[in-house]
């Protein structure tokens, strides 16, 4: 029996401990209940909760553990455990460590602190998704719940004195207090963990070569206009070169980009081209750095590469089978393939319709997995480039298949014929006309040589 993917990436015999990467205060927990929660789901909060408290009080760390404790204390099994992890991490609420020994391994979970309602209702990315999940109404109330109406003090004269005013040094030469020792650190109460979009998903060249004639100045673009930038490309599902007008029209009298009228820009620029629905925190689909680009497809081949770059794996399984719920075990082979084998969205729909139609509607793990590292090795990245290595190397893994079935001590039986994608009938349809073109070509050049030699 092959296992599932958590079971490569933790068990319950590893250690672990949770570090406070910052001070917590009361407040974090209606941050996670009432802001977080519809995003992660109330499992991760329980997670992080959890560990959370596993950390004394005045104290920057837990005493190490096994994963056992959080399997008996949650109730529930490893995988879901690591499923709300990698939630958390994505959020920013979580960085994971690990050390590699020759016995169980070590992980250190260092947990982030919550966004403060301020920074999380001006997050640019996480208050609009939790504006999808509750609605306006709901939204509103929770903004008037995380804040209050603020005091006037017109009329007030400030008489705050300053800390010379108060205090004087009674030292002529003042002693500097002692450095903390080696490996102490202080407590301290840094901002929450930010939302991390990895810079990988949006070709950032292509917008800067986009505007290399509009005279920018490099130093326009500061770490936290390039932030903006990936949130929103990413948020919105902009383009790079569709980016680089947004950019143009965000540029204000100094030459500078103003970050609010780029969100606003995003903004209309989506409600014009999907309307007024905003985008929702949905299952993945393939990135728009390898999407093809074809917006309006013409041929059969290019609605499907469009199907294929715009659906998740799980829609795709749920087309499938006509809208039946999609099984846990191919759900956790779908997180396998993109998470462990790193393949995009786009490139494991055209493994599982390959892999499905070849084997009789089921997804055999070994069978899959051993295509996907095959495709990993080959950098596959795009829905293109998985349809021709599909074709291309057809007979290499159906010897592969053949050989499984050998292994497991299956007698020999003929070998049904098997439905397959139409997109892959047609091309045998074209590599065999290709053939029948090159086998004449080849005749016809042997009888002009045979001609000349005359």
């Amino acid at each position: 029996m092959v296992m599932d993917m958590h079971w490569k990436e933790v068990v319950p015999a590893d250690r672990y401990l949770v570090e406070a990467d910052g001070l917590f205060n009361e407040g974090d927990a209606k941050v996670m209940a009432l802001l977080y929660q519809p995003l992660i789901g109330p499992f991760s909060v329980s997670l992080y909760m959890t560990m959370k408290h596993q950390i004394a009080d005045q104290k920057l760390h837990s005493e190490p553990c096994t994963h056992y404790f959080l399997m008996n204390v949650l109730d529930a099994d490893l995988a879901e455990i690591y499923r709300a992890r990698l939630k958390l991490e994505a959020i920013g609420l979580l960085e994971t460590y690990v050390k590699e020994t020759d016995g169980p391994r070590m992980f250190i979970y260092s947990l982030k602190p919550p966004l403060s309602p301020e920074q999380f209702f001006s997050d640019g990315v996480l208050n609009v998704y939790l504006y999808r999940k509750v609605g306006k109404e709901y939204f509103a109330r929770l903004k008037s719940f995380f804040s209050d109406k603020a005091l006037s003090k017109e009329s007030f004269k400030n008489i705050t004195k300053a800390f010379q005013e108060v205090f004087q040094s009674s030292f002529a030469h003042p002693p500097y207090p002692p450095k903390e020792e080696k490996g102490e650190k202080l407590f301290a109460n840094p901002s929450g963990g930010p939302l991390r979009i990895r810079p990988e998903e949006f070709d950032y060249e292509l917008l800067m070569e986009g505007l290399t004639n509009a005279l920018i100045p490099a130093d326009a673009f500061t770490e936290e206009v390039k932030e903006a930038i990936l949130k929103l490309a990413f948020l919105y599902g902009v383009d790079p070169l569709e980016m680089k007008n947004l950019v143009l029209v965000a540029l204000d009298e100094e030459n500078r980009i103003d970050i609010e009228e780029l969100r606003k820009q995003a903004r209309d620029w989506y409600f014009l081209k999907y309307g007024g629905e905003l985008p929702d925190l949905v299952e993945r689909t393939q990135p728009a750095v390898w999407r093809s680009g074809i917006e309006e497809p013409k041929t059969q081949e290019e609605r499907l590469i469009r199907y294929l770059e715009t659906v998740s794996p799980r829609e795709l399984l749920e087309d499938l089978t006509e809208g039946a719920t999609v099984a846990e075990p191919d759900l956790k082979l779908i997180e396998d393939l993109m998470i462990r084998y790193k393949l995009p969205p786009g490139v494991v729909n055209v493994l599982i319709q390959f892999c499905l139609l070849k084997t009789d509607m089921k997804l055999s793990r070994t069978y899959v997995e051993k295509i996907a590292a095959h495709w990993s090795r080959k950098k596959i990245k795009t829905v293109r480039e998985a349809l021709d290595i599909a074709k291309k190397e057809h007979k290499q893994y159906l010897d592969w298949q053949q050989k499984k079935k050998t292994k497991n001590g299956e007698q020999w039986k003929p070998v049904r014929k098997e439905p397959l994608p139409e997109w892959f009938e047609n091309w045998e349809i074209l590599q065999d006309e290709k053939d029948t073109i090159a086998n004449f070509e080849e005749e016809k050049r042997k009888l002009e040589e045979e001609l000349r030699n005359l």
